[in-house]
């Protein structure tokens, strides 16, 4: 637990990863030397920011990780690294890398959070603009914690600025529901005191804060509170400079999503490595197809590949599943071929459709798409009409304002076209028949963003999504072990106050 007491400096030292934000590599100050105006603040708050855009937490670790625990992504290359294949089939340990990787960097995150925040008293400025930029770091910090608790459940919770390591050396597990508690707190002060709208979406604005409020509602089945922070959002569409985007691919274009309006909270990139492991990003060549020569920054990896069935159960009048899907490869001669014969031109190769939503644009990029351009998206203003839809149809069963939020995301699917599919959800539908329809349009839409084990985790549905007839069928799944991951066994060594590990592990 040690490598608390330098989080901040860490995070400091570092250039900060988003292109949107300030760069000030800062050097190592007491922090009464360091913070001494409001900029001084944002430029720490920047580095809760560019701790997230790392290889080893949304670059890659953290991401990948996602992907492969839902049933929509399976391995792929079976000569990817074990770590992998062990979360992906549900026989992890402790001992696993993926979780040893954005374990850390996720306390990192937080712990410049908390620096600016315990900090934010030093600044002898207008009251309402320094909370406006620690409104940020709150948020930076429920953020992280909303990953980690619904990863984990039972956590350290860490809400202070740590400069002795003696102050957390024996620190115990939070409990999930205190968890939860902190994390709705911070939300609310950043709903507060954030602006309505931010120069970048880089940074969260009052209707993010609103936005993560209701996902944490909907998380925690409080559904009227759910409904009421996405209905705000909602409901002040315009106040917020808000819109679902006319096309869904630009939604995964690095080239125009820094300038959409549909995006609530962004992890931006800038198309090369900074210090460490910040601006690294593999998404894109980890779900690329292996031997691609498509496009000119080089082939991708093959290792998060959907199953087959996911693309024979998604219908092809629906444009989302073009945008979300690659069905075609380029060989280095010009040739192009089918997914049915991707393993012809590569032995690691697999003859199955790939995840287009990061790889097909990924604007400046390195080697394979790495170090891409690439803003992710990790809440988007359709999502906030399907927490709506969901909350609503929990709180009056078959709610036919819940239809009509559904509806608006399968007209943006219909692209004008004049095709009628995705048909119009109709009125008239039980609470447990929209229920389902709601769950299979989170899955439509939000398709590989990372939600999708949230979903199967918070709803109880792995039997099913792993069972014979799911998408992905995983005999190593165990209702009673598989839907937390295992707490990362080194802090256990170090900190036997964080015993028992969850259970099964």
């Amino acid at each position: 637990m040690k490598k608390y007491k330098i989080t901040f400096f860490l995070a400091l030292l570092a250039f900060v990863g988003c292109s949107d934000l300030e760069e000030n590599p800062v050097g190592i100050l007491a922090p009464e030397s360091f913070f001494k105006t409001t900029a001084d603040l944002q430029a720490a708050v920047n580095g809760s920011f560019a701790g997230m855009s790392t290889e080893s937490y949304w670059g890659r670790k953290l991401t990948l990780t996602l992907l492969l625990r839902g049933d929509l992504a399976d391995i792929g290359d079976q000569g990817t690294s074990g770590r992998r294949k062990e979360v992906n089939d549900f026989t992890m340990g402790d001992d696993n890398g993926m979780v040893s990787a954005f374990w850390p960097q996720s306390y990192a995150i937080i712990g410049t959070a908390n620096q600016a925040i315990s900090n934010a008293g030093l600044i002898n400025d207008d009251e309402a603009k320094v909370n406006a930029v620690v409104a940020q770091a709150y948020f930076a910090r429920a953020f992280t914690y909303y990953h980690l608790v619904r990863l984990f459940g039972d956590i350290p919770y860490i809400d202070f600025a740590v400069s002795d390591a003696a102050d957390i050396a024996e620190i115990s597990k939070t409990p999930e529901n205190e968890v939860y508690e902190g994390i709705i707190s911070d939300l609310e002060f950043a709903k507060q005191w954030l602006p309505d709208t931010q120069g970048s979406r880089a940074l969260p604005s009052k209707a993010t804060a609103a936005a993560y409020l209701a996902s944490v509602y909907l998380t925690i089945a409080d559904y009227s509170k759910a409904a009421a922070e996405a209905q705000f959002v909602i409901n002040n569409e315009s106040r917020f400079d808000l819109a679902l985007e006319s096309d869904f691919q630009d939604l995964f274009n690095a080239d125009k999503t820094g300038g959409l309006r549909e995006p609530l909270f962004t992890i931006d990139y800038v198309g090369q490595t900074r210090v460490d492991s910040y601006g690294q990003d593999y998404v894109a060549p980890v779900t690329g197809i292996r031997g691609d020569a498509t496009h000119e920054y080089g082939e991708g990896w093959s290792v998060a590949v959907p199953s087959l069935k996911v693309y024979q159960n998604w219908d092809g009048k629906d444009y989302r599943k073009a945008v979300s899907l690659d069905t075609t490869a380029t060989t280095k001669e010009g040739v192009i071929y089918p997914y049915t014969q991707f393993e012809d031109y590569s032995d690691a190769a697999v003859n199955r459709p790939h995840i287009a939503k990061y790889y097909r644009y990924a604007g400046l990029a390195g080697n394979n798409g790495r170090e891409s351009s690439h803003n992710y998206i990790t809440m988007r203003y359709a999502e906030v009409f399907l927490i709506a839809a969901e909350a609503l149809n929990e709180v009056n069963g078959g709610s036919s304002e819940a239809v009509a939020y559904v509806n608006k995301l399968r007209e943006r699917a219909r692209m004008g076209s004049g095709s009628l599919y995705p048909m119009d959800v109709q009125d008239g539908l039980s609470q447990d028949a929209l229920r389902e329809t709601i769950i299979n349009e989170r899955a439509i839409e939000l398709a590989f963003e990372f939600k999708r084990w949230y979903d199967i985790k918070r709803l109880k549905l792995g039997n099913e999504a792993f069972g014979p007839n799911g998408l992905e069928p995983q005999s190593n799944f165990d209702a009673s072990r598989d839907y937390l991951l295992p707490l990362p066994g080194p802090e256990l060594v170090r900190n036997p106050n964080l015993l028992p590990n969850n259970t099964g592990y």
